[in-house]
């Protein structure tokens, strides 16, 4: 169990989070939702690493491995989906898997284009499945199916669902349905 006693967070004089604690369970899907400027992002910032927090604790992360989908793709623009890939995984999955993963989010045919040349939604699930190559214990997840359409948001749900079995999954979500469609234990409704 990730616990999180009372922590604190200021940008300057604003306050982002101030006192929160909670905790996610061990092998299960969270989903943390909220108003826009909450301090969503700013938690899971923290809880990655990414941010030092005011005051407050975080228990349960220590010596754990970690993946993200970040807000932006954050991908290498000239390298197609496939080298994409290798590039965090090496040899721990073999290509064959690889394709296998960006198949299964329906990106078939586009293994060797340069993902300078895929659309939006295309990218995105290449970063969806970047990051399920990574061997982790935590998956952090900061809007992952933004601007996939429904067909390739199932898609993608489906194959993470099949991949994050056993593991922890923490994500941040404006989308209502999510929490259901990931299988979500608790969902955290984060207040400005």
């Amino acid at each position: 169990m990730i616990v999180v006693e009372n922590l604190s967070k200021s940008f300057q004089d604003i306050s982002v989070l101030r006192d929160w604690s909670g905790s996610f369970p061990d092998g299960a899907v969270s989903c943390i939702m909220g108003e826009s400027g909450c301090g969503k992002t700013t938690l899971l910032r923290i809880l990655m690493g990414l941010e030092s927090c005011d005051s407050g604790c975080i228990l349960g992360l220590e010596g754990k491995r970690k993946s993200a989908v970040f807000p932006e793709h954050r991908l290498c623009e000239n390298l197609s989906p496939l080298s994409n890939l290798k590039l965090v995984c090496g040899s721990h999955r073999s290509r064959q898997e690889l394709v296998q993963d960006l198949e299964a989010t329906g990106l078939e045919d586009c293994f060797q284009k340069p993902v300078r040349e895929l659309s939006d939604g295309m990218r995105r699930r290449v970063s969806i499945v970047r990051a399920l190559e990574i061997p982790f214990d935590v998956l952090f997840l900061d809007e992952p199916f933004r601007g996939l359409d429904a067909y390739s948001r199932l898609l993608t749900i489906d194959l993470m669902k099949r991949r994050t079995v056993g593991k922890t999954v923490i994500m941040v979500t404006h989308n209502p349905e999510e929490p259901a469609l990931m299988e979500a234990v608790q969902t955290i409704a984060l207040k400005k």
